[in-house]
């Protein structure tokens, strides 16, 4: 009797430890990605690299944000890229314009421009919303269908290049650091120390880069908005069940036109941070596919395609994975191409872990 005792709460243990392991397995992932390229790539494991690795997914991070609001309602977006496209493109043309008189104060261009194109990049989430909650038009086919329009608007504006000759302060705000340090010079915060020559900017210590910063405050509201609020409540019951919701008294139609609102302002912050960070306003190549990867990225972080599941939190684990592993193919020597065929098996990992252990999420 004793003996059956200890078999069945070993195997009641086992069957814990597997359960908490398979919530767990994209962190876990994670950490063995860092481990192993540390071993493969040359200098992956340092401070420079790490910050580099964090300051590039800004963009994608935003879009896994966006991506994780509409999954969780069980719905898609198709054209978060090209609206991050449509807003780079749109703020740079008026920072231009305004920058190219010679009296505006660049700072007015920047802010302007900005404003702006957060302000039309609300209209194709509006237009997404309205035909999903109120023509019953699949989530696939109208943003599809806005993907299209996006990018044709784009590419109208800018003739097929990038826009440049924007104010030079864009670039050393979007590439800059929360701190600065140079042996006999000292600690500066948000600018170099005074009396640095350009060979020796290699030496400088530059630690918390500014879009880590501007980061962590999207994701910290995002996470309380998605944990904390009606909002968020509101969201994961229209996934778990529409009709539920429905008789519940939840304004489900205009839940969801402010959730691909919300899609689509997040889409085009990300294109605000490209232009920061790029100093261009540049569209969206059909080849890059940065909406199909936000959407892996939420997948690989706990969502379920289905509905009624996932978290801020596991779209930044996906992203890192995604990154983390391009980063050090990259480093390692690896050509690019395996990134495709790496992100289309731990993407399938994901699914199958989802379907084995549906009710951990």
């Amino acid at each position: 009797m004793i003996f059956n005792q200890r078999n069945s709460n070993l195997a009641a243990g086992n069957l814990k430890m597997l359960e908490m392991t398979a919530k767990n397995w994209a962190f876990i992932f994670l950490i063995l990605l860092v481990a192993v390229f540390s071993f493969t790539g040359k200098n992956f494991f340092s401070l420079v690299n790490f910050q580099n690795i964090i300051h590039l997914s800004a963009i994608f991070l935003l879009l896994a944000a966006a991506e994780t609001f509409v999954i969780i309602t069980g719905g898609i977006d198709l054209s978060v890229g090209f609206v991050m496209g449509l807003s780079s493109v749109l703020s740079a043309v008026i920072m231009q314009k305004m920058h190219a008189t010679g009296t505006i104060p660049p700072s007015i261009s920047i802010l302007t421009g900005s404003t702006i194109a957060l302000v039309v990049c609300i209209i194709p989430g509006l237009i997404n919303g309205f035909l999903i909650a109120h023509f019953n038009v699949p989530p696939f086919i109208a943003t599809l269908g806005m993907y299209g329009i996006a990018n044709g608007i784009t590419l109208k504006m800018c003739k097929g290049f990038p826009i440049a000759f924007l104010p030079a302060q864009l670039v050393e705000i979007g590439n800059g650091y929360l701190f600065y340090f140079f042996q006999g010079l000292g600690f500066r915060f948000f600018s170099k120390p005074a009396g640095i020559e350009a060979h020796q900017l290699k030496d400088m210590l530059r630690i918390v880069p500014n879009s880590f910063i501007f980061l962590f405050l999207v994701c910290f509201i995002l996470r309380h908005l998605l944990r904390n609020t009606k909002f968020g409540q509101h969201t994961y019951a229209i996934g778990s069940n529409m009709d539920a919701s429905v008789r519940a008294g939840i304004n489900t139609k205009k839940h969801i036109i402010k959730i691909y609102v919300l899609a689509s302002f997040l889409a085009g912050l990300a294109g605000i941070v490209n232009v920061f960070q790029t100093g261009i306003g540049n569209y969206t190549p059909f080849g890059a596919m940065y909406e199909l990867f936000a959407i892996a990225a939420v997948i690989i972080g706990g969502a379920s395609l289905m509905g009624g599941k996932g978290s801020i939190f596991g779209s930044i684990i996906g992203v890192l994975i995604l990154a983390v592993l391009d980063n050090g193919l990259l480093i390692s020597g690896v050509s690019a191409f395996y990134r495709f065929i790496a992100v289309g098996l731990i993407l399938i990992l994901a699914i199958i872990i989802d379907q084995l252990f549906p009710d951990l999420f």
